[in-house]
């Protein structure tokens, strides 16, 4: 029998250990700015465990990646402005969370061409929460998700854990289950 290629860097099924809810210090990996569906300006903000057990846990998950393409595992959409144009309270609190966990933090750098390549590398704390979805085969699953940004000196003084973002009840009011899609608006992307 011929050795597949990638044999030596598959995960085996069960393998696989979900990151614990909680809080964690993260580092930015990249920053993108894009736009929503309903064409709002958003960040995509690409993070990784930056330190204790946990260190480079969505890293090591992208090497092991055996999809074409690879996807990394921990990022999170942020609106920058509200629907009135406004500065939306939750890159707000990003932005506060990064200047607070970073040392020399240069706040004239945020508002230039450099922006996105200035965040990266910097530190930041992250909330992670479950929040459950459907997979391919129907079933309900959970998956853990950066829902918040703290400071890294919150982050170190400890955090709970935010409740499992549970799927709504699918069953409409005639009492059936109609085909039931969780919402992609762009309010799902305020935190």
């Amino acid at each position: 029998m011929r050795k597949p290629n990638d044999w030596d860097s598959v995960q085996a099924y069960g393998s696989y250990k979900p990151l614990e809810p909680g809080g964690y210090i993260c580092r930015i990996v990249k920053v993108e700015e894009t736009k929503s569906k309903k064409g709002r300006d958003m960040l995509a903000i690409f993070l990784d465990i930056a330190e204790g057990p946990e260190a480079d846990y969505y890293a090591i998950s992208y090497k092991n990646d055996t999809r074409n393409p690879k996807k990394w595992g921990c990022m999170v959409y942020q609106l920058i402005e509200d629907q009135d144009g406004n500065t939306n309270k939750g890159f707000k609190t990003f932005i506060d969370a990064v200047e607070k966990s970073n040392s020399g933090f240069d706040e004239a750098q945020l508002w230039s061409e450099a922006f996105c390549a200035y965040l990266k590398g910097k530190l930041v704390g992250g909330v992670f929460g479950r929040e459950e979805y459907i997979d391919s085969q129907g079933k309900k699953r959970f998956s853990t998700k950066c829902m918040q940004f703290r400071d890294v000196e919150t982050i170190r003084k400890g955090v709970e854990a935010p409740e499992d973002k549970l799927l709504a009840d699918p069953v409409s009011q005639n009492g059936w289950n109609s085909d039931f899609q969780p919402s992609t608006d762009d309010n799902d992307l305020l935190f």
